[in-house]
């Protein structure tokens, strides 16, 4: 009976020390982490943005379009809470909203719409091929639709998840849509460590 109670013991203190070790995430950890390839698109200045300059930042990926009437608006409005909440961790932390239309997306479109929420934000657009490639590594998915009665023509339906690479380029977890802004903030701050 002592051997089954000092081994309980053992087990439990094991268990104990290894949760200590690692962090613990709110949104969903990706089970197997992947290194995210290298990619250029062109930003909200016309500048190339690189991923592989924003190594030793947390950087959040979002996949959307500037006439998106809900989800993109409010994933953009929450990203502003988690950046005001960072305070000077934010500085970091890079923001960035891909475009699933990048026909009506242009860069100066793009600018309007993320600076509007912080100018820190960054928007990017692409040729399709560059943006194909981007959205494969995440698996996004998109579709016009053109049976609503949209004023705008149509509306892009879309993956609503944002997309948590460490400051490695490691893609760690997924933020669905709607998590509540703390939750990202916990999370971000378990990767800044």
């Amino acid at each position: 009976m002592l051997l089954r109670r000092d081994f309980a013991l053992v087990v439990m203190l094991t268990a104990m020390l290894a949760a200590c070790g690692s962090p613990s995430f709110r949104g969903s950890v990706v089970q197997e982490p992947l290194s995210v390839p290298d990619f250029a698109l062109t930003d909200e200045n016309g500048e190339t943005f690189r991923l592989s300059d924003q190594r030793g930042n947390v950087v959040l990926l979002f996949f959307g379009y500037t006439s998106c009437p809900d989800v993109c608006p409010t994933t953009l409005a929450n990203w502003r809470k988690v950046h005001e909440t960072l305070g000077q961790d934010a500085a970091r932390v890079r923001f960035v909203f891909v475009t699933v239309d990048p026909e009506r997306d242009t860069v100066e479109r793009l600018g309007l719409h993320v600076n509007a929420f912080n100018p820190d934000f960054v928007g990017l657009t692409g040729t399709q091929e560059e943006l194909e490639a981007v959205y494969q590594v995440f698996d996004v998915f998109y579709e016009k639709d053109t049976s609503s009665a949209s004023a705008l023509g149509y509306l892009v339906n879309h993956t609503a998840t944002t997309f948590v690479l460490d400051a490695e380029g490691v893609w760690r977890l997924r933020e669905t849509y709607g998590t509540p802004y703390e939750d990202i903030v916990h999370d971000i701050r378990q990767l800044l460590g």
